[in-house]
């Protein structure tokens, strides 16, 4: 994997867009619309609406990474077989300026592995919406500035 993304909030041909592309990967669909809900159409008021992109296995999260164009990621650590935190750390190694992710604990005191990961952000589960939606604006403003 070694593709390189169009820049943060432009197309492939450099075209500024309005949309905050956030992929959220979990094997569990009740995860995933937890996430959307939380972050909703649009995380902050300085921030574009969201598109979202939702993947529910290891081989559609790493076809959607590579193919670039992603600003956020959030990625389940309870996925299963491939958990969030193991994917973080994949994604960080294997893809040049790799989108900020937000890794998704099983507990707080899960959040020194997502340091490992490599990940930008991790809130634990049970998710907090409001915790879920700072999360993906800050990182989404990194993105973006």
């Amino acid at each position: 994997m070694t593709s390189t993304p169009a820049p943060a909030g432009h197309d492939a041909a450099g075209t500024a867009r309005r949309t905050l592309t956030v992929l959220v990967y979990s094997d569990d669909v009740s995860t995933r619309e937890a996430v959307k809900l939380a972050v909703g159409r649009r995380p902050a008021a300085d921030l574009p609406q969201v598109a979202w992109i939702e993947v529910a296995t290891k081989p559609a999260l790493l076809t959607a990474a590579d193919a670039g164009g992603v600003d956020v990621l959030v990625l389940d650590g309870e996925a299963v077989p491939a958990g969030g935190m193991g994917m973080c750390k994949q994604l960080k190694d294997e893809i040049y300026r790799c989108p900020p992710i937000l890794v998704l604990t099983g507990r707080p005191q899960d959040a020194w592995l997502a340091t490992w990961s490599r990940a930008d952000a991790a809130v634990p589960h049970p998710l907090d919406p409001v915790a879920v939606c700072e999360a993906v604006a800050d990182l989404a403003r990194r993105t973006l500035s």
